[in-house]
This record gives C-alpha cells, structure tokens and sequence, in this order.
C-alpha cells in the first residue's frame, strides 16, 4: 500500500468530529458543541438532525443496520441489530433513523449479569447514548452496522454495564479537581479529563492446532500442558526480530483499528514465546475504554484471517509469562494542563505536589479496593508471581519525587534531583540525556514521567473498572482538599501544610524496591499493609463502609448497585473454575487417560512379544516404563474421580461467597492434582499417542 496509508484510512469508519463539522448545519454544529461541552441534556429537535447526518453517512458507507453497542457485566460487549427499513410504505423501502432511536434502545435487561437487581421475569433495560464516544461502522459476514457507544441500565436506573460508573466517575473528578484548580488562580478551567493509554499484551497460536484443544476452546488457557523443551529463559523473543505471519497479522491489525480511529502505535513481541503488545496513544478514559473493547475484538477477528488464534486470557500456558495490559493514567484540563506533570523543578510545583498528595492518600486509603479493581479468575495466575506486579499495593515515585517527599516531610523542600548525561563510551553514539529517575518494572502503581502506571490489569479485563476505581478515589480525596482549602485564610501555608500532613500520614504506601522479593513482602506486612492474595478475598472489601461511603458520595455507585457487584463477581469466579473444572474431567476422561491406556497396553504387548520371541532379552526398560506410567495412570484416575465429586459437592453450595470460596479452596486443588499425573505423563508418553498439541507446538510453531 502506499506509503501514506495511516492518513488514508484513519478514522474512515467513524462518525467523528471532522464527518459531523461536514454533514451538520453549522448552527446545529454549535448547538452540539455546546451541549457536549456543557453536559447538558441533548434537544429532540438537535438529536434528530444528528441522527439523520449519521443515517446518510452510514447509508453511504454500506451500511444497512444499526446497533446499540453497549458494555454488560460480562466483560465483553453487547449488540443488537436493527435495519434502517420503516415500515411506511409497502410498495417501496424507506430507510429511516431518527433522534429517539440514536438516544435510547430497549434490550433484555433481564438476560445479562444484573446481581439481583432486575429478576428475570423484569425485562426492560435500557441503552443510553454516550455523546462523548463517537459512533462508528463495523464490517463482518452481516454487512456494515453502524455502532452507536451507548450506557446501559435497568428500568429503575441502576447500572447494569461498565461505562456507566465511568461516566460518572469521570465527572466527579472533573468536579473536585475544577474546585481545586480554582483555588490556584485557574478560573478558565471548566473540565477535567482522564486520560488513559491501555497497552495489551496477547498470544497468537496456529488456529488448526488451538481448535484441536477442548481446554483453549472453553476456557481460553491450557488446563493441561508439560513446558516445551525450550521456554523463555534466553530472552530472545522479547523485542526480537517479528514473524513473517505475526508481522503480516500486526499490518492488518493496525490498518483496522486505524479505520476506527484508535491510535495504534506500539507493536512488538513481548517476553513469551508467541506473546505480543500493542500500545495506543491516550485518549480520554471513556473513549479509551471503548476503544480498548474494541482492540481485544479486533484483534480475535483478524487473527482468524491469517489461521490463527489471539488468546487474551492471563495466563493461557503454565511456566511462561502471562498477559497484563498497563493502564496508564492522568488528569488533563481543557486548557491543556497535565496535572500530572511535575514540570522542571518539580519541588517548587505546589499544584503538582498537592495532586500527587492526593493520589497517594487514595491508593493508600483503597488499595484493597484497587487491587480488587484488577482482580479476575486469570488474573490471580499472575499477580504474586514474579512476572507481574505483586498482590501488594504499593507507589513507585522514583529517586527525584521520594527525595521531594522526604525533603516535605522535613519541611525544608528546596530543590529537585535533575536527570544527567548518558555516556556509553562509544564517541560515534551520542550523548544522551539521562532521565531523573528509572523505571520500576516490579511496581503495581508506578510513576512514569508524567502520568501513572497501574500494571495490575489483566490482559482480557474491560479497564472500566479500574479506572472508575482509581477516579473515584482521588476524586474522594480532592474533594476533602477543596473542602479544607477553601476555608482557609492563608492559602499558601495552608496548602503546604495539607501537603506535608498528608504525604507523612501515607508515607508507607511508597516504595521503590523490588517488588518481588521476599523481603518486601516482610517489610509491607510491617508497614501495615494489605497483602489480598486472591480475587475471592478481594470481594468483600466492595461492602466495606467506607467503600459504600465514597462511592455513594462521589455518585458514581449506589449501596445497591455495589451489592449486585459483589454478587456478580462471586458468581463469575463460581462459573469460570467450574467450566474449567468441568472441561479437565471431559479431556481427562475422553482424551488423556484412554490414550495413556492404548499406550500402556502397548508396552504390556511390546514385553510380552519380546518374552515370547526371546525368555532371555532384556525387558527392563519396557517394564520399568510400564510400571511407571500404570502408577501415574493410576493416580490421574484417582485425581479425576476426586475432581468430579468435589465439583458436584460445589454445585450444591449456596451461590456467593461460600460457593466461591469452595471453587477457590476446594476444587482449584483438585484442578491442580489432575493436572500434574498427566502432565508428567506428556513428558513419557510417545507422541504417536498424545491426544492434543503440546506447548511446544502451540508456541512455537506459529
């Protein structure tokens, strides 16, 4: 394609700023504007003009349905589709779409995860346009459908999706960080925005090999599996030169996401062997949200193009490296201002200081709640193990910021460590300037320059949640800032002041260290800090008072729908291990031990051909070969006899938390107790009689 390809095809598929300017009256284009910039509730009159320009634009493009395309708590998206035809005239189609079917939809509430708050026999919910998140065009088998971003909710207005939390969290923020901005002098800031970047990590595998295990197809990860001859441990995959097949996958990719106007701009194998990234440019945190669905979509559509399969789940093969994304994150004013950005001599920066304070007070105050904000089922294969962030949450400022905090707490701050040269003794390579302060890879919460890293998220999570976690804490905290401030008669020793009592109070929620030693896990019990080891004992701090407080006081969730929350996580670590569980009695009982069986059989047969052709020969091999597998058959069987009544003895627990803590205690044991017979089966059983690809072929013959 020509060399100009990005300018060709960006954001050709979306219902954008520029497409709108176009196809809108340029009064009706103002009246949007204002109404976009403001938050106030959208006119009929002006929706239908929108409406229309949106039914021409997707009409020209092909496109013959539309869908609202909203965001259950499955964690994965939701469509239906409607054709633009009216039912005016029989003789002659007429193709409309009018402002009340681009505001609101009517889908089955009663049919997505609701916790409780919608009984099934109540169906009605509604999908909500998200004006802030542009439409856009999807192409598949069905034709074009033009995809209208929308929030979801129950007939009685309580959330019942992932963007509607965020919305709301993202006004509270703009709320208590406007006030604050104000009390420096900032009266032209009348928004705030979060910015966020969400980099995804994912595999490809061969989709001939991935449809030939029942494991990978169900759950998404290898419930089975001995390490390939060859893992990680030679670094080389990472940043290494990229695949015929992965590169030509990685080019379609790009050009699609472009298309739909999300800023692809990283691409690169990651640690693993068939692990890879992709990072885009910020956008605003709904926006990113949005788009983030939409790479983990896109990338499963076109994998399948090229043969393969893109597996988003944490930690699809034991012994390598799982899949995280890091969600980067910051607070950006209408008129420019990262708060974010400590600037060149960051110790004199009050504004940033008192920002940072806050974030720090916040991840102190709820770091269970945000080490549960980046909870899952697959995720609890990574976190605590040195490939991810630990299970601890804790801040990585780096050298230049801790020196600050300590320079506050002595209460004489005057001056900031600078970043120096980098020389590499090599006169024909340049001198580099040196940053102020490395990067901590081991940190779940670090701050990277000019924004923060939370690298917790698991590679398949919708970053909804943590991000309205993250908002809402900080949000919580400006808002006792403002609160102190502006009572204050001396505002500049007031502000230093909240500053030091602050940073001092929370102080041991920063570290620098290696977050994967031992000691570290020593030092944070000492600190005080929490140590959440599992999504299941993540749970129940969403109940937690001071959790039911803040949120109810920022308006970002009620009582209720945190209640339906915590009801639904239960129940989504209930069904993701009993689908699990259920998937290893089905390969175990159809697939390994009757194959382990006709390979033991021919053992017995190999020794007893042998004895009848020559008394005198030698059959120890066979023998001690046969011994060894009939023993480790032996113990499968025992394992799988156990899984199954330990996974029916779940089936009959109250659902909740006993249910999962039983899956957690009870049957994940079990999984494990299957699993190491056979896997250590796979490392003896000729491979003429393996009944599914091994790691070795999934990983490396890509």
């Amino acid at each position: 394609m020509e060399t100009n390809v990005i300018e060709q095809v960006f954001g050709k598929d979306v219902f954008n700023d520029e497409v709108m300017q176009a196809k809108l009256p340029k009064d009706v284009y103002k009246t949007w504007k204002k109404t976009l910039e403001s938050g106030a509730d959208l006119d009929s009159d002006i929706a239908n003009v929108v409406a229309h320009a949106m039914k021409e634009w997707a009409l020209d493009h092909g496109a013959t349905h539309y869908t609202h395309w909203f965001q259950p708590m499955t964690g994965v998206t939701a469509e239906k589709h409607d054709s633009f035809l009216s039912p005016a005239t029989k003789s002659k189609p007429v193709l409309e779409f009018s402002g009340k079917e681009l505001i609101k939809g009517e889908p089955d509430a009663s049919s997505f995860p609701s916790g409780g708050l919608r009984a099934t026999f109540e169906a009605r919910g509604y999908t909500a346009w998200d004006c802030t998140s542009p439409a856009f065009l999807q192409e598949d088998a069905a034709g074009v459908t033009l995809c209208i971003p929308t929030a979801f909710c129950s007939y009685t207005g309580e959330a019942l999706d992932k963007k509607t939390p965020l919305l709301r969290s993202m006004e509270a923020i703009s709320k208590q960080a406007v006030r604050i901005m104000k009390l420096f002098g900032y009266d032209d800031v009348k928004k705030i925005s979060c910015s966020v970047g969400p980099e995804q990590e994912y595999f490809l595998v061969d989709r001939d090999k991935y449809l030939q295990r029942k494991d990978l197809i169900f759950s998404g990860r290898t419930l089975f599996g001995a390490a390939a001859p060859k893992g990680q441990e030679l670094d080389d995959h990472y940043f290494g030169a990229i695949k015929e097949r992965i590169a030509a996958f990685m080019k379609d990719l790009n050009q699609e996401l472009w298309k739909l106007g999300i800023l692809s701009k990283t691409q690169h194998n990651e640690v693993a062997p068939a692990q890879h990234e992709m990072a885009p440019i910020f956008s605003t945190a709904n926006i990113a949200t949005d788009h983030n669905q939409l790479v983990m979509e896109v990338m499963k559509k076109v994998a399948k193009r090229h043969n393969m399969e893109c597996l988003l789940h944490e930690k699809p093969f034991d012994g390598v490296n799982g899949s995280g994304k890091h969600n980067n994150w910051s607070i950006v004013t209408d008129t420019g201002i990262n708060l974010m950005d400590p600037g060149k001599k960051p110790h004199e920066n009050t504004k940033f200081l008192l920002f940072l304070a806050a974030v720090i007070r916040a991840v102190d105050e709820h770091a269970e709640l945000l080490r549960l904000s980046a909870s899952s089922p697959g995720n609890d294969h990574r976190l605590g193990a040195n490939e991810a962030p630990p299970a601890i949450i804790s801040i990585f400022l780096g050298e230049q910021l801790e020196d600050i905090i300590e320079q506050i707490i002595r209460g004489d701050v005057s001056s900031s460590i600078q970043g120096s040269k980098l020389d590499t003794g090599v006169h024909v390579l340049p001198v580099l300037k040196k940053d102020a302060t490395d990067r901590n890879r081991t940190s779940p919460f670090a701050f990277t320059g000019n924004k923060f890293e939370f690298r917790m998220l698991g590679s398949s999570m919708s970053i909804s949640g943590p991000n309205f976690t993250l908002n809402t804490m900080v949000a919580d905290v400006l808002q006792d800032f403002a609160d102190e401030l502006e009572k204050a008669d001396d505002f500049d020793r007031a502000v230093n002041e909240l500053i030091k009592r602050t940073v001092t109070e929370h102080r041991k929620v920063i570290f620098n260290g290696d977050g994967y030693s031992d000691d570290w896990v020593a030092e944070a019990e000492k600190r005080g800090l929490p140590n959440v080891k599992s999504f299941v004992e993540a749970i129940p701090y969403l109940m937690e008072e001071k959790t039911i407080a803040m949120f109810e006081r920022q308006n970002v969730l009620t009582k209720t729908e945190l209640e339906s929350r915590v009801e639904i996580n239960y129940e989504i670590y209930s069904k993701t291990i009993n689908i699990e569980a259920k998937t290893m009695i089905d390969m175990a009982g159809k697939q390994y031990i009757p194959s382990i069986i006709k390979y033991v059989t021919s053992l017995a047969d190999s020794i007893n051909s042998v004895k009848s052709a020559c008394p005198a020969a030698d059959t120890s091999v066979q023998t001690e070969l046969l011994t060894k597998c009939s023993s480790l058959l032996a113990s499968a069987q025992k394992a799988l006899a156990n899984l199954e009544k330990v996974s029916l003895e779940a089936a009959a627990k109250q659902e909740g938390k006993e249910q999962a803590t039983f899956f957690k205690d009870v049957v994940f044991p079990a999984m494990n107790d299957l699993r190491a017979p056979i896997d250590e089966l796979e490392m003896i059983v000729d491979q003429s009689f393996w009944p599914v690809p091994t790691y070795g072929d999934l990983l490396f013959e890509v």
